[in-house]
């Protein structure tokens, strides 16, 4: 009897809900709209406490495996980098696109802000401020990098030490070698065992949408957008402008590629960033997202975790640039050439000091110290925070997910039919690139 060696791929066994993930998170955050409505307004006090609980739960979910994700997703792709030729060229393009990008993001910022004056439109005063409990610096975070123990940045979640001891470990196994290679068998076996249980944590971003969206009605309600109305519609412009108007014209003019094709690939990731407002946690889908775009697997594993712990558009760009235009006007603080040159500084060097993590509290009152702006400003937003963050935290993860493309477009190892066929996937499928054989990248000399 023959057989046919052209078997179709097996199908899928288990129940398939016939909805595409982008729809289910979609269709929680109306659910989550109206159930917060509802608790607000009628008072519903056991509604109100579940929405928290869920929305805290998924959360902490996402929380609870970002230390060891950090350091075994840095390790290991420190480590691939020796599979990739021209490694070092391809790591310096990835760093200069970052912070090239970063510099367009925070001049839109700035504009933005300076056209729209944010904060005379408000009725909030210094009174209405509050210090925050921790402050950035540029001597803490210089001295912060290095840790005192190897335990206290895992039970501190400090993402920074956390991505030093990585790196340290990385280069001493490449340089170590042969003898080397069982920790390095260890630390990706431990890698894809996070990356499994992350993707359960991950198909219940729709349930963890709707907690998260109607403990914010709950919390919040409608009447906190008024005071920070020019303000928020600030920060959602600006993201707009850099995930919409930016990053196309990058991927048009310097990629030679269709921007169309990028956000079908890529929105899987972006979609689960706004709701789940942390880069690290949405960093396994951005990571196969970008290998289902075209991108070499050994580059993507490196570029997509180091952009998840450093590349920040929206909270370390656009986020610090309106905000301190915010607080200065708040404060009646006069702005000069000088300050918005150190915006832009702090904004491009210092992101660094962001952990892909909900909120971007640290970037804001680095820049605030830097500019010499009172940290009161800090506590006047907050409130709005979780607002913010959402579109803040999709385009961090849309420009982390376009640098890799856009640099192996131009190193003429991006795969163009993988890209020139990407589609919106189901995080699912997503999923099944982990099996898929991924060429080795050689970079153009």
């Amino acid at each position: 009897m023959s057989t046919n060696t052209a078997d179709p791929k097996p199908a899928k066994s288990g129940f398939r809900i016939p909805v595409p993930f982008w729809a289910q998170v979609l269709l929680g955050l109306v659910v989550g709209l109206v159930l917060g409505y509802v608790a607000r307004t009628y008072d519903v006090s056991w509604l109100a406490t579940t929405l928290d609980k869920v929305g805290g739960i998924f959360v902490q979910l996402l929380k609870l495996a970002v230390a060891p994700l950090v350091f075994f997703a840095i390790l290991v792709s420190i480590t691939n980098l020796r599979k990739v030729n021209n490694a070092a060229r391809l790591a310096g393009r990835t760093l200069l696109w970052f912070m090239i990008t970063s510099l367009i993001a925070v001049v839109i910022g700035l504009v933005i802000g300076l056209v729209s004056n944010p904060g005379s439109g408000s009725s909030l005063t210094p009174a209405d401020g509050a210090k925050p409990e921790h402050a950035g610096s540029w001597l803490d975070f210089l001295t912060g990098i290095i840790p005192t123990d190897v335990v206290t940045p895992f039970t501190e979640l400090n993402v920074l030490q956390i991505v030093f001891m990585a790196v340290v470990a990385g280069i001493a196994i490449l340089k170590i070698g042969p003898k080397a290679q069982p920790i390095l068998t260890l630390s990706e076996s431990v890698l894809e065992l996070l990356q499994k249980a992350l993707w359960w944590v991950i198909l219940l971003a729709p349930i963890g949408s709707a907690g998260l969206i109607g403990r914010a009605i709950v919390q919040y309600g409608w009447d906190l957008l008024g005071n920070y109305a020019t303000f928020t519609a600030d920060i959602y412009i600006g993201c707009a402008l850099v995930l919409f108007g930016v990053y196309p014209l990058l991927l048009a003019f310097a990629g030679k590629l269709n921007p169309v094709q990028f956000f079908k690939g890529a929105w899987p990731a972006i979609q689960l960033a706004f709701v789940s407002r942390s880069s690290v946690g949405t960093m396994p889908v951005t990571q196969q997202s970008t290998i289902h775009l075209g991108v070499p697997k050994e580059y993507a594993s490196f570029a997509v975790p180091f952009g998840a712990t450093t590349k920040m558009d929206g909270c370390a760009a656009i986020y610090p640039a309106i905000s301190a235009i915010f607080v200065a006007q708040i404060f009646d603080v006069q702005l000069g050439i000088k300050e918005y040159l150190l915006i832009a500084f702090v904004s491009v060097i210092g992101s660094a000091a962001t952990a892909g993590l909900t909120g971007a509290t640290v970037m804001l009152t680095l820049t605030l110290s830097t500019l010499g702006l009172p940290m009161e400003g800090v506590g006047l937003l907050l409130a709005i925070d979780p607002i913010l963050d959402m579109m803040r935290t999709a385009t961090n993860v849309a420009g982390q997910a376009l640098v890799p493309v856009l640099v192996s477009a131009r190193e003429n190892i991006l795969d163009r039919a993988k890209y020139d066929s990407a589609s919106a996937s189901p995080v699912d499928e997503i999923e099944s690139v982990h099996d898929e054989p991924q060429p080795a990248a050689t970079a153009a000399a």
